[in-house]
């Protein structure tokens, strides 16, 4: 087992950089040309949310509270910081790993669900399952469960989800506010937006399986380039979900270190890199969106 990491301001500097060059680059973008704005806030977006998970797990700082506050208002809009929290750390029970119910950040649905959808649904589906259709579609896809669940945990009396709502409003309106005042037009921050969710499409595109074990239902692509630096090294995913509290620097360095030990947990489900998976999976569905393990046995959609 790796040690676990005591966060310390010298140690954890690589974290910190990237906080700065993080929102350094997105103030400078919000005064840029829009035809490189868009792309680079796109870029700053989906950062920021990789952050937002490096501190989920207890980076850079000893101190929750002021971890949160480096990045509680979400450059995205559409994800309460608090909601990414609670509903990250539910997908880290891995033995739920891919459970159309229990995992929150599962692609899957119930068989039966399945079936009941008409075609035209069925095959927005299947192409949500290509990568293409991840990029194209899948932020509307994925945050339609996800506010959708939000609505039913909130009409139900879960007073944490409305909390967590109700604390990203002004969040989100001083990223609104900053936007506007710099003169950027709205329409352009919010289509850079759904660029950004969508870039994280990559990374949880291949990020689980659906598999019996269930050490084999987590990935690792083996690329050092520019994606592995905008997910921070989350596409080392079996490493993380084994060792969790890892800062995101060291991760690559870990996976060398134990690689036969991960290909065996893992059972191979490795990729070279995301040139790799474009080639592949961009037009072709990775798997059907049945839960291929599952039988039909009733239920609801996914909530």
């Amino acid at each position: 087992m790796a040690p676990i990491q005591r966060p310390s301001l010298i140690t954890e500097w690589p974290t910190f950089a990237t906080l700065l060059g993080c929102y350094g680059g997105w103030m400078v973008l919000l005064f840029s040309p829009l035809w490189l704005s868009v792309p680079g806030l796109a870029v700053m977006i989906a950062l920021q949310s990789s952050l937002q998970h490096e501190i989920i797990h207890g980076h850079p700082t000893r101190y929750p509270w002021l971890n949160a506050a480096l990045v509680y208002a979400s450059l995205n809009l559409a994800i309460p910081y608090g909601r990414f929290r609670d509903t990250h750390l539910a997908h880290h029970t891995d033995e739920r790993l891919t459970d159309p119910y229990d995992d929150p950040e599962s692609n899957y649905l119930d068989p039966t669900v399945w079936h009941a959808l008409p075609t035209w649904l069925q095959r927005v589906h299947m192409f949500n399952a290509t990568l293409a259709g991840r990029l194209l579609i899948g932020v509307l896809i994925s945050q339609y469960y996800f506010m959708r669940s939000d609505v039913r945990d909130i009409c139900a009396g879960r007073r944490d989800v409305l909390r967590d709502w109700l604390l990203h409003i002004p969040a989100a309106a001083l990223v609104i506010w900053i936007v506007i005042e710099a003169g950027y037009p709205l329409w352009a921050y919010f289509l850079a937006a759904y660029g950004g969710l969508a870039l994280l499409k990559i990374r949880t595109f291949a990020e689980h399986r659906a598999h019996e074990d269930v050490q084999a239902r987590t990935a690792v692509i083996e690329d050092r380039g520019f994606f592995a630096f905008l997910f921070l090294n989350n596409n080392f995913h079996s490493v993380h979900h084994m060792y969790p509290h890892i800062s995101w620097y060291a991760l690559p360095g870990l996976y060398q270190a134990q690689k036969e030990t991960f290909m065996q947990r893992n059972q191979g489900y490795i990729y070279k890199n995301y040139r790799h998976l474009f080639a592949r999976y961009f037009l072709q569905c990775k798997e059907p969106v049945p839960h291929p393990l599952w039988p039909r046995t009733g239920g609801s959609p996914k909530s």
